[in-house]
């Protein structure tokens, strides 16, 4: 037996009641089209709804939506209407008593005696005598009582301003109301036909399958959800970001080290001993292990950044750096000169630098500390290069909606000859139009690895509004020349949050919905890839 879909509905349910269904089809073969708001006044929406779309599935009727909004009283308002507004009770009062203190007003009139004593000076209709109130017009028309009477029975509100003004006072709201225009449909009858679902072989056997009713596919249905896996709107951005670097030949930097040393995370970028930045209150250390071994190479860095530059059109043609002739050991000495007693054209800080500030282990308050290294191993063999890297770092703050203990840096880093601070503008100009953001602005700023120091300020068109997107500068010559690159090889700098154009593009306004145990997996799984070149 092939299955089956749709036999005729009942007459009769069992409470007595009529079976919608059928009374649809019953009004609409006497006359059409029908509205369902005259045709059927008591039905509810919903149920009017499935018996519709149950008739419409199968092409028996065709409808149309029309949507309106509909004036009703609130319960004040209602009272009002029944009984009479504030101001007339307090008018009635005062003229049946003739003259009634005020102190005795709220007993004799209620709650509302307030209001309505003050509308009723208002319209002139009592005065105050000494300490009691006595009336003045003999006789009032209480059209707030009227209005709402003529809405009540009639629903529209004869005035749209006064339609404000009475929602203020909020003796009216509005509401949605649906109705639907009903017609015949194409397969229109009085009675709902059996159809088959199902095409077996004892219909194709006996023929039966030709002149068989088949209900018909319906290529409107959503389907069920599917429980598949869903991209993180970072995850979603970082790709965009990802894109952008690499359609400029950006070489991606190994950032699998989440906790580094006090030398590469600070050290190395020219940052003080002593800086506010190193305290305890703004930076993670790791107590275990106690501390960590002098600088050296890092052969897992070293062979990801190998293969990102074979891949690189930049860097095809060049020979690949032999970091066996690294010498750390010099560059910690280096970097310990430049800070302790000044060097490479600089004075230093000129203080008694620690070795054991050195060796303690942070959790990287930045990806700059990789950025120092790729830029060190680029000595061995100095050229224009370009470096990126999007990864988490952390930082001892607060938690609030806009800052989080970890978040998401993208860095960029460009090495060439010849550079200047207005081909760093030039550039960060054309890599945020990329990004939908226009018109930048820069600011002098401070950081110890960069001089000059920028940050950078842009139109967002979707916002609407300037918004800070980033710092920038030119890595200082006391942090390069460490390094052993050579003195006419400039480098620029540049970063931002991930999380920031995230909630620009996807409206979150509190970070901790985006990232950490808040975040709704409904958001993620609902919403769709983001371009960043769209507003």
């Amino acid at each position: 037996m092939p299955g089956t879909r749709g036999a005729v509905p009942v007459p009769m349910q069992a409470n007595g009641t009529s079976d919608l269904t059928l009374d649809i089809l019953s009004t609409l073969d006497q006359q059409q089209p029908i509205h369902t708001a005259e045709a059927f006044p008591h039905a509810s929406q919903a149920e009017i709804k499935a018996a519709l779309d149950r008739l419409a599935s199968r092409s028996m009727v065709e409808y149309e939506t029309n949507d309106s909004e509909q004036v009703i009283l609130t319960e004040e308002g209602q009272q009002i209407c029944d009984e009479g507004s504030h101001e007339w009770k307090v008018w009635e009062a005062v003229k049946s008593k003739g003259r009634i203190p005020i102190k005795e007003l709220e007993k004799i009139v209620g709650p509302s005696a307030k209001i309505g004593q003050g509308n009723a000076f208002k319209l002139k209709w009592i005065k105050k005598d000494g300490d009691a109130l006595t009336p003045v017009a003999k006789e009032v028309t209480d059209t707030t009582r009227q209005l709402l009477q003529h809405v009540n029975e009639h629903n529209p509100f004869p005035d749209p301003k006064q339609l404000k003004d009475y929602q203020k006072r909020k003796l009216v709201t509005t509401r949605k109301v649906i109705t639907y225009s009903v017609r015949k449909g194409p397969r229109w009858a009085l009675e709902i036909p059996q159809e088959v679902t199902d095409l077996n072989v004892d219909m194709l056997q006996d023929g039966s399958w030709e002149t068989a009713n088949f209900k018909p596919y319906n290529f409107n249905a959503l389907g069920e959800p599917q429980n598949a896996g869903a991209l993180h709107p970072l995850n979603k951005v970082r790709e965009e970001f990802r894109k952008i670097f690499f359609s400029q030949d950006f070489i991606e930097m190994p950032t699998a080290r989440y906790v580094d040393s006090g030398f590469w995370n600070f050290d190395t970028l020219f940052v003080p001993q002593q800086h506010p930045a190193r305290d305890m209150q703004d930076t993670f250390y790791v107590s275990d292990p106690p501390e960590a071994g002098p600088p050296g190479p890092d052969p897992v860095a070293d062979k990801a950044l190998d293969e990102m530059e074979a891949d690189s059109q930049m860097y095809r043609d060049s020979e690949s750096a032999d970091t066996s002739k690294l010498d750390y050991s010099q560059y910690y000495k280096n970097v310990k000169a430049v800070h302790q007693d000044g060097a490479f054209g600089s004075i230093g800080y000129r203080y008694p630098y620690s070795d054991a500030e050195t060796r303690k282990l942070v959790l990287r308050t930045h990806t700059t500390a990789v950025s120092a290294y790729c830029l060190h191993r680029l000595a061995t063999n100095p050229r224009p290069a370009r470096y990126f890297s999007i990864d988490r770092v952390f930082r001892n703050e607060s938690v609030d909606a806009t800052h989080l203990a970890e978040f998401h840096q993208i860095e960029g880093v460009i090495a060439d000859y010849g550079l200047t601070l207005g081909g760093l503008m030039d550039f960060l100009g054309k890599f945020f139009t990329k990004l939908g953001i226009s018109n930048l602005r820069f600011k002098p700023a401070y950081n110890p690895y960069t001089e000059p120091s920028m940050e950078v300020f842009g139109y967002h068109h979707g916002l609407g509004k300037w918004v800070e997107i980033g710092n920038s500068g030119m890595f200082r010559p006391e942090m390069l020349l460490a390094m052993g690159l050579p003195d006419d090889l400039r480098c620029y700098g540049f970063g931002l949050s991930l999380e920031r154009p995230t909630m620009i593009k996807y409206g979150v306004s509190n970070i901790r919905e985006l990232l950490g145990h808040k975040v709704n997996l409904g958001f993620i799984e609902s919403n769709a890839a983001v371009r960043l070149d769209k507003d």
